[in-house]
């Protein structure tokens, strides 16, 4: 099991194919998404890697946030998700997940939150028919009907489809197809729609119902450049542990 991804929707587009015909696409984009931390079997009980993407202003950032972003050196994140992992498949901190993570083809799964629609009706909310046009109805044509609330049950019943409130919540889709990979831009394209609006964060992971292989293991990733230690800052040390002897 490998890591998943966490990417922006930007929008739909469409793709054209060799003979002429167009997909519909969704694209996300991969905007600098690191490892922030890493769970252990031994510390924690669990296997997993902690993923951070987007830019965040220290400013806007919580004290114990910004600690927890120095201490694996990488700039604050905007989001962060956890990804259950193989031990096998461990990332280091500070390592970036390239778009070319996924295939071309493959199946994903894709999480986000819906767009929310406040306060609707049941026919908007659960796509009922409404009640007759004509034959003694009125005022209430776009009314749910009865609820069981007369002699026979008596009562409404827990999880009755009503109206209430519609949407803001977390919606995954299986088996979403990769529809193209741009590398040099982060874009995931996949085919046909995303749950989420415009800007909302939406997690990428392999499908669970339909494994792909010959992906890359344990990830696609560009390594942290190491800084190299100032020169002449052992000779100093050593001097100074001369001195102290």
């Amino acid at each position: 099991m490998r890591t998943g991804v966490i990417t922006q929707k930007l929008g739909m587009s469409r793709l054209f194919l060799a003979d002429g015909r167009h997909v519909p696409v969704t694209v996300l984009k991969l905007d600098t998404c690191q490892v922030v931390a890493t769970r252990t079997k031994e510390k924690d009980g669990y296997v997993a890697v902690q993923l951070g993407s987007g830019f965040a202003k220290p400013k806007n950032t919580s004290k114990g946030m910004r600690g927890h972003f120095a201490v694996a050196e990488v700039e604050p994140k905007r989001k962060v998700a956890e990804f259950r992992v193989d031990e096998k498949n461990l990332l280091e901190v500070g390592d970036e997940i390239l778009a070319d993570h996924f295939k071309e083809g493959q199946k994903v799964d894709v999480t986000g939150v819906t767009i929310g629609r406040g306060f609707t009706g049941a026919m908007k909310r659960w796509n009922f028919r409404g009640l007759e046009a004509s034959h003694g109805v009125s005022i209430s044509h776009r009314s749910l009907g009865g609820t069981g609330g007369r002699q026979d049950p008596g009562k409404t019943f827990k999880n009755k489809k009503m109206h209430g409130h519609y949407g803001d919540e977390r919606v995954t889709t299986q088996n979403v197809e990769v529809a193209k990979i741009d590398v040099t831009r982060g874009l995931i394209m996949v085919r046909g729609a995303v749950p989420g609006a415009k800007g909302g964060w939406v997690l990428v992971r392999d499908a669970v119902k339909r494994p792909a292989k010959d992906l890359p293991m344990p990830a696609s990733v560009k390594k942290r450049e190491k800084t190299a230690a100032p020169e002449g800052s052992k000779a100093e040390g050593a001097g100074a542990e001369g001195a102290g002897a």
